[in-house]
């Protein structure tokens, strides 16, 4: 880069003899080389209604003869039968749009991907694990009308937004106790393909401020635990997680409530309503509330399919009119809480589609969305010494993005 500087006196512009130069500059000749080896990368996310002709288009793929494979090939068929929207599809190719690589990742393995090469003896399509690369994202979201709202305005994917509901559901009634104002922070692991995201890991930390109070987990696992030990626990080592969640399903909403008089919608009578129904649509999945052991998985009178599970020795849970019941599910069976125990439904006396949950203790009735929940234990003394070791930088982080939209990756 070249500066030039220049000074005038006190002359008037118009007094100044001015004189057009004009020339004729001789350029470079101009080459042009074309390798027959080169390849061109682009990549395109998949949108509502894409087709995967059209998606290849966008690719610039015109190579007839691949896309005949394509359509041929059973394997390829994934190709067809898996365009969720949000997904990345890359391609690599030549300099007149023949394909020589093509990578779509699969729904089926975390890691799978529909992987099409171009080899000597013509097109190779097989399923392949994907060498995936962690990377740790760091996000912030305000509540204007639901939290997925949120978190797509941030960028956040569904699946964070879901474990931000489970790791505070004992806290935070989802369904009820949003606020337009709400704030949450989550650092999360984000596994990414040639620098993007095919899914979303595990949240490492989170914040999240409902109706002026604020909440903040960071996850912990104990060396001593294993691969799959681990939770989410607050600063002082108080474990987040509560014995029961606060409902059974991830998001819904409330039909009939916890009542000593309601009418009966089938029955067309007065009568206690001795626990909540959630109204979904049918095939909801539904989650165990607790840990615990099967009771009773089956036909139930009025209930229709149930589940009942106990969970330590004096408490029980109940969900009623399903759909059906997961696979394997049967009495003695023992459950974790999150896992899957059955699907919304309508069955026995139900006028719809919905889940009738019910919380006892000792045999009791208890309101879920009134009673304080126990909570889980929290760390040891040496446990958490480790927590704070391995959890200090990532709190600490929270902290500092409190109050900023942020939108950063490190």
């Amino acid at each position: 880069m070249v500066a030039a500087f220049g000074t005038v006196n006190d002359a008037r512009l118009v007094d100044i003899p001015r004189q057009q130069v004009v020339e004729q500059l001789s350029l470079p000749p101009l080459t042009t080389t074309m390798d027959g080896n080169q390849s061109f990368l682009r990549e395109e996310r998949v949108q509502r209604g894409d087709t995967a002709m059209g998606l290849l288009q966008r690719l610039g793929v015109d190579d007839p003869a691949a896309i005949g494979v394509l359509k041929s090939n059973p394997a390829a068929q994934n190709l067809f039968r898996q365009l969720s929207p949000g997904k990345n599809l890359t391609a690599w190719t030549g300099p007149q749009g023949e394909l020589q690589s093509l990578v779509f990742p699969l729904n089926g393995g975390k890691d799978q991907a529909l992987v099409v090469e171009r080899r000597d003896e013509g097109l190779s399509i097989s399923e392949q694990t994907l060498p995936l690369e962690t990377q740790v994202v760091t996000k912030s979201a305000e509540i204007s009308y639901s939290l997925f709202g949120a978190a797509d305005a941030a960028g956040i994917p569904d699946a964070i937004a879901m474990q931000l509901a489970d790791i505070f559901g004992g806290d935070i009634d989802f369904h009820r106790d949003l606020r337009k104002g709400d704030r949450f922070a989550v650092i999360y692991e984000s596994l990414n393909y040639l620098g993007r995201a095919v899914r979303s890991g595990r949240i490492l930390a989170a914040e999240f401020t409902n109706d002026g109070t604020t909440y903040k987990a960071a996850w912990y696992s104990d060396p001593a635990s294993g691969e799959n030990g681990g939770g989410y626990y607050a600063a002082d080592g108080k474990n987040i997680r509560k014995a029961f969640l606060r409902s059974p399903l991830e998001f819904s909403r409330i039909t009939s409530g916890f009542t000593s008089a309601r009418f009966h919608p089938v029955l067309k009578k007065w009568r206690a309503h001795k626990g909540i129904d959630y109204g979904a649509p049918t095939g909801t999945r539904i989650k165990a509330t607790g840990d615990g052991v099967v009771e009773f998985a089956g036909r139930m009178g009025g209930y229709g399919n149930a589940i009942i599970l106990r969970h330590q020795s004096s408490y029980t849970t109940l969900y009623g009119h399903l759909s059906r019941i997961a696979p394997g599910l049967r009495k003695g069976s023992r459950v974790s809480q999150g896992n899957i125990i059955g699907f919304v439904g309508a069955t026995g006396l139900a006028s719809g589609p919905h889940l009738h949950y019910e919380f006892r203790v000792s045999g009791v009735h208890k309101n879920p969305l009134a009673m304080a929940l126990p909570s889980a234990p929290p760390l040891t003394s040496q446990q958490l010494t480790l927590f704070k070791a391995q959890t200090e930088a990532r709190l600490v982080r929270l902290d500092l993005i409190r109050g900023f939209d942020l939108a950063q990756a490190d």
